[in-house]
């Protein structure tokens, strides 16, 4: 029988390794893993490569992994989001790398893994610093440049609603980043406010099947409603 519900947080993160790269969902605040993120955090794993839309704020959830000095290096488009003294912080001392991208081309980069698509040319970046040591290339009188595929070695998710096999629906502009995620990890862990009996997830509302997914720990909060 097919179950992919963990009980625990220590199951939900077991495994996890040291420089291992974490795909993190969610833009801002909306869509993202929070108690995954502190899961991590407890559960110890460093030298982490971690690929998120910001760089975090305050000293919470992904600004304290850094602060922690767990993550090797940040993969965003937003470091300087609001409150970042976590990042700066970091930064000014040298003890985190940074690599900047566009928004657009890191869904992209991460959409691609999930695709098996290994790298694409895009115009975004061309004649910038963004640019600098990545192979150009002219396509119908335009130059490109070419981006790399951004897979994970874990990801974490958070969903509206999962089944047993994994099945998940987002709700709203909580699906972001979400789904592309899944897709893009070797090893995706799902947070989700509500767990349905298999077959009540209409199979039009699952926005990502559950072969993507590994393991879902049930974390409810906030408004019990329907979706």
């Amino acid at each position: 029988m097919i179950d992919k519900i963990v009980q625990t947080m220590a199951d939900a993160m077991a495994g996890i390794e040291d420089g291992a790269t974490v795909l993190l969902a969610g833009f801002g605040s909306v869509g993202q893993p929070n108690q995954l993120i502190d899961g991590l955090i407890e559960q110890g794993a460093k030298d982490l490569t971690v690929a998120a839309n910001n760089a975090g704020s305050g000293h919470v959830g992904l600004a304290r992994l850094i602060e922690l000095g767990r993550v090797r290096k940040i993969v965003c488009s937003f470091p300087r989001s609001s409150d970042p003294v976590a990042f700066e912080t970091a930064y000014r001392a040298g003890t985190i790398e940074l690599e900047i991208v566009p928004q657009g081309t890191i869904a992209e980069r991460i959409r691609a893994a999930g695709a098996g698509v290994p790298q694409f040319f895009t115009a975004t970046g061309v004649g910038t610093k963004m640019a600098v040591g990545k192979e150009h290339r002219e396509i119908d009188g335009r130059m490109y440049i070419r981006e790399d595929a951004l897979y994970g070695d874990v990801g974490l998710v958070e969903a509206w609603e999962a089944d047993r096999w994994g099945n998940l629906t987002y709700k709203l502009a909580g699906r972001n980043f979400n789904p592309i995620v899944a897709m893009a990890s070797k090893l995706t862990i799902v947070q989700t406010q509500h767990v349905r009996p298999l077959g009540d997830i209409h199979p039009d509302h699952v926005h990502t099947p559950g072969i993507f997914v590994n393991r879902v720990l049930h974390i409810p909060y906030g408004d019990p409603g329907s979706f």
